[in-house]
């Protein structure tokens, strides 16, 4: 009996670390949106694989005098298949006033398009690229397939307007107070060039390594702040 017992535990133990680590089929998050410090907006994103494939939109609604420079939401969405190593994406597309930008990854030539302000452009398409939505939930893939002791993680990314690969550190175990509750979160930090924006970006463990906080520093000094207020998910 005592045998049996050990091994219950054991079997329970093995499938709750199961659970933790199983990426989820969907997700709901919203955000508050900050400038410099001020409540400019919320941020509306939502994340589904279904039958292989995968969806992911993002809608940023501007709140209060910002919503009369920015009457329209600016919307992100990328669509792409859902395999073993993670997303890969087809198509990305976002749209911010009247502008539009589009990527279009074509993998079986390795090529991708990006079109914006009515100018075409194909590139090499680099293995795993990403775009700046999917990426977000690619990150669940890579830190969970990363070794404890890795320092680092990195993709090709684009934006539909230009392709880069981002490189960021890693640091374990930084607590952050957030409007949803205090969490321990893994810490990435973009590896910048001069006169490069920063980036930072905090994923949750415990919500299998979603993102919860994001901070962009542009080159010009202005700081945006993305910070979770309600995280849904299902496995």
């Amino acid at each position: 009996m005592f045998l049996i017992r050990i091994l219950l535990i054991l079997i329970t133990a093995f499938a709750a670390g199961l659970c933790v680590a199983a990426t989820p089929v969907a997700a709901s998050i919203s955000y508050n949106l900050l400038r410099n410090g001020t409540h400019i907006g919320v941020i509306n994103e939502n994340f589904e694989i279904k039958d292989g494939a995968y969806i992911a939109t993002s809608v940023a609604t501007a709140i209060g005098l910002f919503a009369l420079a920015q009457r329209r939401p600016i919307t992100y969405s990328s669509a792409g298949e859902a395999t073993r190593e993670g997303l890969r994406p087809t198509r990305f597309e976002g749209r911010r006033n009247n502008t539009t930008a589009t990527a279009d990854f074509d993998w079986k030539t390795d090529k991708l398009t990006m079109t914006h302000d009515g100018v075409n452009q194909t590139v090499a398409l680099p293995p795993a690229t990403q775009d700046r939505l999917s990426a977000m939930y690619q990150f669940m893939h890579l830190v969970q397939n990363k070794p404890g002791a890795a320092t680092t993680v990195e993709m090709p990314m684009t934006t539909g307007r230009k392709l880069d690969r981002y490189r960021y550190d890693i640091n374990p175990d930084v607590v952050i107070d957030t409007p949803l509750k205090r969490l321990t979160t893994l810490h990435l930090a973009k590896q910048r060039d001069q006169n490069d924006s920063h980036t930072e970006i905090w994923l949750a463990p415990e919500y299998h390594y979603l993102p919860v906080k994001i901070v962009i520093v542009e080159s010009d000094g202005v700081r945006y702040e993305q910070v979770v207020t309600r995280l849904d998910v299902r496995l």
